[in-house]
């Protein structure tokens, strides 16, 4: 009792100071940020995404725009006068908002005729003139440019396209899209019949999600895993501590996150929900323990002292090399996936240090429980354990063979596993956003941008008749072969001051036949220079130009394909004496992770499974413990790849992390399991009744505990993001077969690897063992 008092007061003092610590948590996560930025998703440090950022400064960006499209009623065309009046309203309005910088529309759309010394643009629709309306019709779709771009094939839609101002956040680009919507609805425009794609779009979306996410599933991982604490325990303490302690370490890894000035973003909204999971792990194994030895008869302070010894070294290496596959995630050069593992791998050590000092304190303050169950009269698991422990070893080649099986199998399937990814990869197809970026694919050019930088030689301008006629071929190439819907360069420009100089025809539409005449058009040239369309597709002085385009989201398997074929053409076709040229954009810099996703994979993994590897080799000093510690563990990592190839799940930027994660958080049950066989095997001298005692004895909290991790990611199912769903599902299953490895494959390979040499695994652990 003399030695109660002072640990009660110690434990008054924990309280104190962690609720101090917890307070300073809270204010600091009250500074988070939801955000959603597309630009963090570019490769991080890469020479190309520099590149691309001084040529966006030159030309601007190449996602900051909105497109905004429109249906014309049923059973009418977008040549019916009331609907242009209508579009032509719209245009107006959206060309007076603030952060808008530009409009193109089908009512803006005119074609310039120079005469005398003036330049008059000629709109190519006249919808208070119906009676030209089939003239109107004609012409616009005998114009280059128009249809496909802002009108659509069938003469059924209309594109409005604004650019924003450059790297538009979400609050100015909410009210933007608020006031565009409010307009749509007060001109009575349906909201079947208009769509809207763009960054500004994705971005307002994605964020909004987030919010509802986060908290739906923290509730529902708190209903789960309030419901599988209280069947484990069936008592108050046993649910409410677990939470307290989970519920602290997520208030301080967001509190440090917050504290480095990181927003939570798609993969930053995982943490709660992750670290929830995870974090049970620690405090489950430490009330079960406590537990069994109240069961036994010990005093309350003994079984505590008894449950942190016993406990302490599992937890604190299952704590280690989780974080070591979170930490591993930092190799990745995504600045969110990096983000991501550094402050969850964080976060996860916090819950160690919670677990055994909140939790030890609020169990010493609480009275002593009442156990329901006697351990005298048994226990229901200790049965249903044995039973299973007995089958698992009667039939230990058929678990052998049937596991070789099942791997062989899994490896063959994995091997179909391909990277891919798309724009818009995370939403469903069904999704609404999802379905009106699919609108602008069917109908118009497309939603993803294509940028390739052009160069003319030293000594020459972007407008030399050679640098032209090379920049058109290349814009041939890309039209026919490509799949470009709409291009625009420097061609673009002369073609339309050439037609504008011979009165707006059409057959004019066409670079000029020689250097002289081209001389006549440039020195025409400065009557268009304030254009905008002439300052985002060449440099004032002629030193550079822009070829831009846009076509359908084909994925970046086929993008490769594409960028290949483009970079064969332009190496063996173009003669870069005469123009060099880089492609570059922020399409081309998504794609670009896909090369360093396997890198970043292999590299994490491998680093994991090193880390692990050198921890074993260093406690236990042993190369059998590590194979023993490394095939029930890698044996799930293989079948759940096997399951993405057979599935036909692609890699890309969510899906790349599930493999480091989860052999991160499986390995730990196997980690608590030799922990505590060691501790065993100090007082049992039987091998084979060392390891059924302490299959009986870490059997329920390896099985409570992979429930719970399982069922929280289980969770993560109901999203309306691809990335997250997987991530749910596939680490799930992972965890899923990593619990039926463990319960069977482990006690398989400890008897018959260590089956002459039981002396081996008795080995003192250095400094920790006990």
């Amino acid at each position: 009792m003399a030695l109660l008092m002072p640990l009660r007061k110690l434990a008054h003092l924990t309280l104190l100071a962690l609720g101090l610590l917890t307070a300073l948590a809270v204010f600091s996560v009250a500074q988070l940020r939801f955000n959603y930025n597309f630009n963090d998703f570019y490769p991080a440090g890469d020479p190309d995404l520099d590149y691309y950022e001084q040529y966006a400064a030159r030309f601007g960006n190449d996602n900051d725009y909105v497109l905004l499209g429109l249906e014309a009623p049923a059973g009418q065309t977008v040549f019916e006068p009331r609907f242009l009046t209508k579009v032509d309203s719209l245009t107006r309005f959206i060309r007076a908002r603030r952060h808008v910088t530009q409009v193109s529309s089908p009512t803006t759309a005119s074609n310039p005729v120079v005469e005398g010394l003036g330049v008059f643009n000629v709109p190519y629709l006249h919808p208070q003139e119906p009676a030209r309306r089939a003239t109107d019709s004609a012409l616009v779709y005998r114009t280059p440019g128009l249809v496909g771009n802002l009108i659509s094939r069938d003469a059924r839609a209309v594109t409005v396209l604004f650019q924003t101002s450059p790297n538009l956040s979400k609050p100015p680009g909410d009210s933007l899209l608020a006031a565009v919507r409010a307009e749509l609805a007060r001109q009575g425009i349906p909201e079947n019949e208009y769509h809207m794609a763009g960054k500004m779009v994705a971005q307002s979306v994605f964020v909004d999600r987030l919010q509802m996410e986060l908290l739906v599933f923290m509730s529902l991982s708190v209903v789960l895993v309030t419901g599988l604490l209280w069947l484990t325990f069936r008592t108050w303490w046993g649910v409410v501590l677990p939470l307290v302690v989970v519920l602290g370490s997520i208030l301080w890894g967001l509190g440090v996150m917050s504290a480095f000035g990181v927003s939570i973003d798609l993969m930053t909204a995982l943490l709660p929900v992750m670290l929830f999971v995870v974090g049970m792990s620690d405090t489950i194994h430490i009330i079960t323990r406590y537990v069994t030895e109240l069961g036994y008869g010990a005093s309350k302070k003994d079984s505590l002292l008894i449950a942190l010894k016993e406990s302490g070294f599992g937890s604190g290496l299952s704590a280690l090399t989780t974080s070591i596959g979170f930490f591993t995630l930092m190799t990745s050069t995504i600045r969110p996936i990096y983000n991501f593992g550094l402050f969850t791998g964080i976060a996860v050590l916090l819950t160690f240090v919670l677990s055994f000092t909140l939790l030890p304190a609020m169990l010493l303050l609480l009275r002593k429980p009442q156990l329901r169950i006697p351990r005298e009269t048994g226990h229901s698991w200790d049965g249903v354990l044995g039973r299973l422990f007995r089958t698992v070893l009667a039939r230990r080649h058929w678990v052998v063979a049937i596991s070789g099986l099942v791997l062989v199998l899994s490896v063959a399937s994995a091997s179909r596993i391909r990277i891919n990814s798309a724009l818009l990869d995370d939403l469903s197809k069904n999704d609404p956003v999802k379905l009106d970026f699919r609108f602008f694919e069917r109908q118009f050019a497309g939603v993803r941008p294509f940028e390739l930088d052009l160069k003319p030689a030293p000594g020459r301008s972007i407008y030399d008749l050679d640098v032209l006629r090379q920049t058109e071929q290349i814009e041939n190439y890309l039209q026919k072969d490509y799949g470009l819907n709409f291009v625009a360069s420097p061609v673009t420009l002369i073609k339309s001051v050439r037609k504008a100089l011979n009165g707006g025809l059409l057959a004019e539409y066409r670079l000029p036949d020689s250097e002289a005449e081209l001389a006549r058009l440039l020195r025409k040239v400065k009557l268009f220079r304030k254009k905008p369309e002439f300052r985002a597709l060449a440099l004032p002085d002629g030193s550079e130009g822009r070829l831009t385009g846009r076509m359908p989201d084909v994925g970046s398997i086929r993008a490769d394909q594409l960028n290949a074929g483009l970079r064969r053409f332009l190496r063996t076709s173009v003669d870069s004496t005469v123009v060099q040229t880089r492609l570059t954009g922020s399409a081309n810099l998504i794609d670009k992770n896909n090369e360093n996703l396997t890198l970043n994979m292999i590299t994490g993994m491998s680093i994991d499974i090193v880390m692990v590897t050198l921890i074993v080799l260093l406690l236990f000093r042993s190369v059998r413990m590590t194979v023993v510690v490394l095939i029930p563990n890698l044996v799930p990592i293989l079948i759940v790849a096997g399951v993405m190839g057979a599935a036909g799940v692609s890699m890309k930027v969510s899906t790349s992390i599930i493999f480091t994660i989860a052999f991160g958080i499986a390995v730990d049950d196997t980690i608590h399991f030799i922990s505590k066989l060691k501790l065993v095997l100090l007082k049992e001298p039987s091998l084979f009744k060392a390891v059924r005692k302490t299959y009986l004895m870490a059997g329920k909290a390896v099985i409570v505990t992979s429930l719970i991790l399982v069922g929280g990611f289980s969770t993560l199912i109901f999203s309306s993001f691809d990335g997250t769903f997987y991530v749910g599902l596939l680490i799930g299953l992972t965890l899923l077969f990593g619990v039926v490895a463990e319960l069977t494959l482990l006690p398989i390979l400890i008897l018959w690897f260590y089956r002459h040499k039981p002396k081996e695994i008795r080995q003192p652990v250095p400094a920790l063992g006990g």
